[in-house]
C-alpha cells in the first residue's frame, strides 16, 4: 500500500505505488467515495494525478479544478516503483525513441518539401499534402490507440506502429511517382506515428507524478533531436550517395531504435476496461469548447513554418540549399530548451495554461513579422525565435487541456476529442498555405498573414477559456 503523501509546492511526494484500477489515459468504473476506505482514497487520488496523457509540465494547484474522482481497486495490486529507477527512467528512454521516429522525422519534412517538389516537378501545395496527412494521422488515431493501451493492447499497438513506421521511410526511398510519396510518407509512416503518439506519452505519465515535467520534457525533446539528426544526415550524405539511400539509412536508424522500445518498453498493467472514445456533451462547457476552438486555429498555423521554411530560405532569401538545411535544423535545435525550460516554469510557477499563452501570442506575431525578413541574418534570427515559441505550445497545450479535466475516468475521452479537432487543422492548414503561395505568384505573404492570424485567433480562443475557468463558467 502506498505511503501517505505530503506537498512540497505542488508536487505530490511518494516513492513506490499499488497498480490501483485506472487507466494510462482514462479511469475505470468509479466507486462513490463513501464506498471506498480513506486510505485507499488517499492512494487513489494521488494516482489521479497519472492521468496526464501530453508532454508538458503538471498545472498549479491554484490553476487546477477540483481534485478528479478516485479510480476503483484492482483485487490484486502490485507495487511499482514510481518517480525513479531503473524501470521508471527506461520507460523515458522508450518514449524519446518513440517520438525521435516519429515527430522527430516529421519535424524534418522542411527538407522532404524542398526535395520532392523539386524531383516530381509538383507544386508546393501538392507536396504539403503528404506532411498534413501524416501529422492529421498523428493526432487522429492517437484518439484510438490509448484505449487500446489501456485495454491491454500495448504490445500489439507498438508492433503494428513501428512496422509501419519502418515500411513507410523504406518505402519512401523508392518513391518515383507523386502517389507513390502519399501513399508510403503520408498514409502508411502517417498510420504508424498515429498508433504510437498516445502510448508513448502515457508511457512516462504513469511512472512520474513528481519531477513529471521534466521527464516528459525530455522524452518529447526526441521531436527536436530527430529534427537535427535527419537533416544532417541528408546534409552530409545526400550528394555522396543519393537521395534513396540517405532515407535508408534513416531507415536503419529507425530500426535499431525500435530494437531498443521493444527490449525496454514495460508498460503498466491495468484492469482491461471499455469505454467511450467521444462525449459530445462535454462541448457544451464553456471552459473546454473555447479550448477546442483555440487548439484548430493555432494548429491551423503554426506549423507551416516547418513545411516552408526551407523552401522560402532559398527562393527569398537566396540562401543554398546546405544553408537552408542549417536553418530546419536551428529550427528543432532551439525545441531542446523551447520545451524544457516552458515546462519547468509551468511546473513550477505560474502553470500551464498561464504559460502557454505569451508563446501563443509570440509565435502569431512572429509569423507576421516574417514577411519583413528578407536577409540572411534577419532570418536565421527569426527562425530561432519562432522555433522556440512553437515548440513551447506543442509543448504546453496537450498539458493545459489535461488540467481541465476534472473526471479522471473522461481524460482520454476529451483529451482524445481535441486532438480530432486538431488533426483537422493539420490536415488543412500547410496545403492551404501551400494553395496561398500559388495564388500571390509565388510570394509568402499570404502565407504569412494566414499562419499569424489564425494562430492570434487562437490566442483569443485560450484567453476566452482561461476568463471562463477563472470565473467558474
Amino acid at each position: 500500500m502506498a505511503r501517505p503523501y505530503s506537498f512540497v509546492g505542488p508536487q505530490l511526494q511518494e516513492e513506490t505505488q499499488p497498480d490501483l484500477h485506472h487507466s494510462t489515459l482514462m479511469a475505470g468504473d468509479l466507486k462513490s467515495p463513501n464506498e471506498v476506505p480513506i486510505h485507499m482514497r488517499q492512494a487513489a487520488f494521488s494516482e489521479s494525478t497519472l492521468a496526464e496523457s501530453t508532454v508538458g509540465a503538471t498545472a498549479q494547484l491554484s490553476e487546477k479544478s477540483p481534485p478528479p474522482l478516485p479510480p476503483q481497486e484492482t483485487s490484486t495490486t502490485k507495487e511499482v516503483r514510481l518517480n525513479g529507477g531503473f524501470t521508471a527512467w527506461s520507460q523515458v528512454v522508450v518514449s524519446f525513441l518513440l517520438v525521435f521516429n516519429g515527430f522527430g522525422y516529421f519535424s524534418s519534412f522542411g527538407l522532404f518539401q524542398a526535395h520532392w517538389t523539386e524531383v516530381l516537378h509538383a507544386q508546393p501545395s501538392d507536396i504539403a499534402w503528404v506532411g498534413s496527412l501524416s501529422l492529421f494521422l498523428l493526432f487522429f488515431l492517437g484518439t484510438l490507440s490509448g484505449p487500446l493501451m489501456d485495454r491491454g493492447h500495448f504490445h500489439s499497438i507498438l508492433f503494428i506502429g513501428c512496422a509501419a513506421q519502418i515500411l513507410g521511410v523504406f518505402s519512401t526511398s523508392a518513391v518515383s511517382k507523386y502517389w507513390q510519396l502519399i501513399l508510403a510518407q503520408g498514409l502508411v509512416q502517417g498510420i504508424g506515428n498515429g498508433l504510437l503518439f498516445t502510448p508513448c506519452i502515457a508511457l512516462v505519465s504513469v511512472y512520474f507524478t513528481k519531477n513529471r515535467a521534466f521527464a516528459l520534457s525530455l522524452a518529447a525533446c526526441g521531436a527536436p533531436i530527430g529534427g537535427i539528426i535527419f537533416p544532417v544526415i541528408t546534409r552530409q550524405l545526400g550528394d555522396r550517395i543519393g537521395y534513396p539511400w540517405t532515407i535508408r539509412i534513416m531507415g536503419f536508424i529507425i530500426v535499431f531504435n525500435t530494437a531498443l522500445i521493444f527490449a525496454l518498453g514495460r508498460p503498466r498493467k491495468f484492469k482491461k476496461d471499455k469505454r467511450p472514445l467521444v462525449e459530445p456533451r462535454a462541448f457544451k462547457e464553456p471552459v473546454y469548447l473555447f479550448f477546442a476552438i483555440g487548439v484548430f486555429f493555432t494548429l491551423w498555423g503554426i506549423y507551416i513554418a516547418y513545411f516552408y521554411t526551407s523552401t522560402y530560405g532559398r527562393s527569398v532569401v537566396g540562401i543554398s540549399e546546405s544553408d537552408s538545411l542549417t536553418l530546419l535544423i536551428i529550427l528543432n535545435a532551439v525545441g531542446v530548451p523551447g520545451r524544457v525550460i516552458p515546462a519547468f516554469i509551468a511546473d513550477r510557477y505560474f502553470g500551464p495554461f498561464n504559460t502557454m499563452l505569451p508563446f501563443v501570442v509570440g509565435a502569431g506575431v512572429l509569423l507576421l513579422a516574417w514577411m519583413r525578413v528578407e536577409s540572411t541574418a534577419a532570418f536565421y534570427a527569426w527562425v530561432a525565435l519562432y522555433g522556440i515559441c512553437a515548440n513551447a505550445v506543442q509543448t504546453l497545450f496537450p498539458s493545459t487541456l489535461s488540467s481541465l479535466v476534472t473526471d479522471l475516468s473522461k481524460t482520454g475521452q476529451r483529451v482524445g476529442m481535441v486532438f480530432s479537432v486538431g488533426s483537422l487543422a493539420c490536415l488543412t492548414g500547410p496545403p492551404l498555405a501551400g494553395v496561398l503561395i500559388g495564388v500571390a505568384d509565388g510570394s509568402y505573404k499570404y502565407l504569412q498573414i494566414y499562419g499569424g492570424i489564425s494562430v492570434l485567433v487562437g490566442f483569443v480562443f485560450f484567453a476566452i477559456s482561461r476568463f471562463c475557468q477563472i470565473r467558474g463558467l
